[in-house]
Protein backbone atom coordinates (compact mmCIF):
# COMPACT_ATOMS: atom_id res chain seq x y z
CA UNK A 1 0.00 0.00 0.00
CA UNK A 2 1.68 3.43 -0.26
CA UNK A 3 0.41 6.92 0.16
CA UNK A 4 -2.49 7.14 -2.53
CA UNK A 5 -3.97 3.64 -1.90
CA UNK A 6 -4.25 5.07 1.93
CA UNK A 7 -5.88 8.24 0.90
CA UNK A 8 -8.48 5.91 -1.13
CA UNK A 9 -9.10 3.67 1.92
CA UNK A 10 -9.57 6.56 4.17
CA UNK A 11 -11.99 8.41 1.97
CA UNK A 12 -13.81 5.24 1.31
CA UNK A 13 -14.33 3.81 4.68
CA UNK A 14 -14.81 7.63 6.65
CA UNK A 15 -17.41 8.49 3.22
CA UNK A 16 -15.15 11.98 2.17
CA UNK A 17 -13.49 13.18 -0.61
CA UNK A 18 -10.20 12.06 -1.59
CA UNK A 19 -9.03 16.02 -1.05
CA UNK A 20 -10.48 15.75 2.18
CA UNK A 21 -8.88 12.45 2.59
CA UNK A 22 -5.46 13.31 1.39
CA UNK A 23 -5.98 16.74 3.92
CA UNK A 24 -6.41 14.17 6.94
CA UNK A 25 -3.75 11.73 5.67
CA UNK A 26 -1.36 14.86 5.11
CA UNK A 27 -2.28 16.30 8.28
CA UNK A 28 -1.64 13.13 10.34
CA UNK A 29 1.68 12.97 9.02
CA UNK A 30 3.12 16.21 9.89
CA UNK A 31 1.50 16.02 13.57
CA UNK A 32 3.54 12.69 13.39
CA UNK A 33 6.41 14.49 12.07
CA UNK A 34 6.55 17.80 14.12
CA UNK A 35 6.30 15.92 17.09
CA UNK A 36 9.81 13.58 16.35
CA UNK A 37 11.00 16.57 15.36
CA UNK A 38 10.78 18.21 18.79
CA UNK A 39 12.13 14.74 20.23
CA UNK A 40 8.51 13.52 21.51
CA UNK A 41 7.23 10.19 21.52
CA UNK A 42 3.91 9.43 19.42
CA UNK A 43 1.58 6.84 21.60
CA UNK A 44 -1.04 5.57 19.08
CA UNK A 45 -2.82 2.90 21.51
CA UNK A 46 -3.09 -0.45 19.83
CA UNK A 47 -1.42 0.33 16.97
CA UNK A 48 2.56 1.06 17.82
CA UNK A 49 4.91 4.05 19.37
CA UNK A 50 7.33 5.88 17.32
CA UNK A 51 9.84 7.20 18.63
CA UNK A 52 13.47 9.20 18.31
CA UNK A 53 16.46 7.17 18.76
CA UNK A 54 20.18 8.22 18.92
CA UNK A 55 22.53 6.37 17.09
CA UNK A 56 26.28 6.78 17.82
CA UNK A 57 28.86 7.45 15.22
CA UNK A 58 30.83 4.69 13.55
CA UNK A 59 32.98 3.33 11.10
CA UNK A 60 31.32 1.54 7.78
CA UNK A 61 33.38 -0.24 4.64
CA UNK A 62 32.51 0.88 1.43
CA UNK A 63 31.47 -3.00 -0.20
CA UNK A 64 33.01 -1.84 -3.64
CA UNK A 65 36.51 -0.02 -2.76
CA UNK A 66 36.86 -1.45 0.69
CA UNK A 67 37.45 1.72 1.83
CA UNK A 68 36.41 2.79 5.77
CA UNK A 69 34.02 5.88 5.81
CA UNK A 70 33.12 7.55 8.99
CA UNK A 71 28.93 6.96 9.72
CA UNK A 72 28.21 10.52 12.05
CA UNK A 73 26.16 10.08 14.54
CA UNK A 74 22.23 11.16 14.11
CA UNK A 75 18.45 10.87 15.12
CA UNK A 76 16.52 8.33 13.63
CA UNK A 77 13.10 7.83 13.85
CA UNK A 78 11.96 4.28 15.51
CA UNK A 79 8.47 2.04 15.07
CA UNK A 80 7.58 -0.44 17.95
CA UNK A 81 4.27 -1.78 17.03
CA UNK A 82 1.98 -2.43 19.68
CA UNK A 83 0.13 -5.76 20.60
CA UNK A 84 -3.14 -5.49 18.66
CA UNK A 85 -1.23 -4.65 15.47
CA UNK A 86 1.29 -7.75 16.11
CA UNK A 87 -1.76 -9.96 16.49
CA UNK A 88 -3.62 -8.73 13.59
CA UNK A 89 -0.39 -9.71 11.24
CA UNK A 90 0.01 -12.83 12.83
CA UNK A 91 -3.97 -13.94 12.87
Amino acid sequence: MNKNDLIASVADKADLTKAKAAEAVDAVLDGITSSLSSGEEVRLIGFGNFVVAHRKASTARNPQTGATVDVPAANVPRFKPGKALKDAVNS
